[in-house]
């Protein structure tokens, strides 16, 4: 007879075997305040028979003390996990969740539906395949559900299901749902890259589960799919961007016959063979060979022996690769294949969603977090900001809390770029202040401009400057110090 705990264990390799090769899809929900953003959520890991009994049993009794369903479960509670979100009624800090289904897995960020919550919205919508617009059939549609709009579509978010929350209150009138939709369709041309999303519209009670999981008999009229099958359908989006790009995460070193160059692959493939450029001192070798096990654990071998490597590495892969040549190469460099080299710049137009209390400060220095390099710069003009009411694009002079706008981003050293269009990884960064050390914005950018390169840049410099330059480079990346060529 099977002992108990090796039925748990083969449940377990059978559970994880299942899901093993499950699609993996991103969402978030977004919205107003009070749109039912969270109890959408909570409806979605009810119905997924997501919820253990213990959890259910508490979320009953909490929702007697601080629900705001009446007699019913308060399922937006099994999301809100502050006490201040549960004192309050709202959702202030973005929520993770993850349930599945017998086609695919979820990762659901909840995001906070208050202006001033914003920026937890970005942060969630950054990394997300497709939002849920909530929209109050009360309401219709209010100024948040047009920002939240507005920065998953300038975030490449390319599905967009809009779901009209709380048709029960409205008797569920298709003449309601109708003018919502007229609504929410005139502000899709002021979207940027609106071509490129699918939208869906979708009549729904969350509170009570109608077209969540099946279509409701009390919405006969709706002749679409209910929630869960289009989140199970959808086609995922990734980057279609196959330019090979390694942002260089720390040199390695773990004995003296080793060298590689470690990082997570942010796209494309990269083969034995291949030959790269290290960008931005244009510096070219060949892929002398890949390691794809963790680099730091491997022991000291001699010069005839050698380490277990892989012919080719793809992204996101976190990998190792070693050159034939042996060239200065640090942390925040850029490794690309030769063949697909992207402009290099100091000068950038960008798009920034700015999340501090404090306004932003041209020409004042900021730390610049892209991938991973840690630069110095400073903004020099705001070309415009978004008035979110009307899309108009008008004049500024700074950005407050919530405010989206195109700028011009001057950096202290020149680094790739690509467009956030054309690579979510390498095209966006977080904006840090250098006093307090909170991140204060998030940007994606549009294009380079001419670089400015400067002029000390021609002298010629002693090996022992060079030498100074590399180590600090390599150990106060924080400095923001410019790498000087030889």
């Amino acid at each position: 007879m099977a002992h108990q705990s090796d039925l748990i264990a083969e449940n377990i390799e059978q559970y994880l075997k299942e899901h093993e090769h499950k699609e993996i899809l991103r969402f978030i929900t977004c919205g107003s305040v009070d749109d039912g953003k969270s109890t959408l959520i909570g409806r979605l890991l009810y119905d997924s028979k997501m919820i253990f009994e213990d959890q259910l049993a508490s979320i009953e009794k909490d929702s007697k003390k601080s629900g705001t369903t009446g007699d019913k479960i308060d399922l937006a509670l099994l999301v809100d996990g502050l006490a201040s979100e549960r004192e309050q009624g709202i959702t202030i800090d973005v929520a993770y969740r993850f349930f599945s289904t017998d086609k695919r897995k979820f990762i659901i960020a909840d995001t906070p539906g208050h202006e001033q919550y914003t920026r937890n919205m970005a942060t969630g919508a950054s990394t997300a395949d497709l939002a849920i617009i909530l929209i109050d059939a009360r309401q219709g549609v209010l100024t948040q559900t047009k920002r939240h709009s507005y920065i998953a579509s300038l975030l490449g978010i390319k599905n967009l299901i809009v779901a009209i929350n709380k048709m029960d209150l409205v008797d569920f009138s298709q003449e309601r749902f109708k003018e919502i939709k007229k609504d929410y369709e005139e502000i899709i041309p002021k979207l940027p890259h609106n071509e490129d999303i699918n939208f869906n519209y979708i009549p729904i009670s969350a509170l009570d589960g109608d077209n969540i999981v099946s279509n409701s008999p009390k919405s006969p009229w709706y002749a679409g799919k209910p929630l869960m099958e289009l989140l199970d359908t959808v086609e995922i989006h990734h980057d279609e961007n196959d330019d090979f790009r390694l942002p260089v995460q720390y040199v390695s070193r773990p004995h003296l016959n080793f060298r590689g160059f470690s990082g997570t692959i942010a796209s494309g493939t990269i083969s034995v063979g291949d030959e790269i450029t290290v960008l931005p001192s244009r510096k070219t070798s060949v892929v002398k060979s890949i390691v794809s096990n963790d680099i730091k654990d491997l022991r000291p071998i001699g010069k005839d022996e050698t380490v277990e490597t892989i012919e080719t590495a793809y992204a996101p892969m976190a990998t190792t690769i070693t050159l034939k040549d042996e060239i200065d190469i640090s942390r925040g460099d850029m490794i690309v294949k030769s063949n697909s080299i992207p402009k290099v710049s100091n000068k950038l137009n960008v798009m920034v969603v700015w999340m501090d209390e404090k306004p932003m400060e041209l020409n004042n220095s900021y730390i610049i977090k892209r991938a991973t390099s840690v630069i110095n710069g400073s903004f020099k003009a705001v070309e415009f900001k978004k008035d979110i009411n009307s899309f108009k694009e008008i004049s500024a002079d700074t950005l407050e809390l919530n405010d989206i706008a195109k700028c011009s981003l001057s950096l202290d050293r020149q680094i790739a770029v690509d467009s956030y269009y054309e690579n979510r990884h390498t095209g966006s960064f977080i904006i840090i202040d250098r006093y307090t050390n909170s991140t204060v914005g998030a940007g994606m950018i549009v294009d380079a401009q001419e670089s400015q390169d400067n002029e000390d840049q021609t002298r010629d410099y002693t090996e022992a400057e060079i030498a100074l330059n590399k180590y600090i480079r390599d150990n106060f990346p924080e400095w923001g110090c410019k790498e000087i060529l030889g």
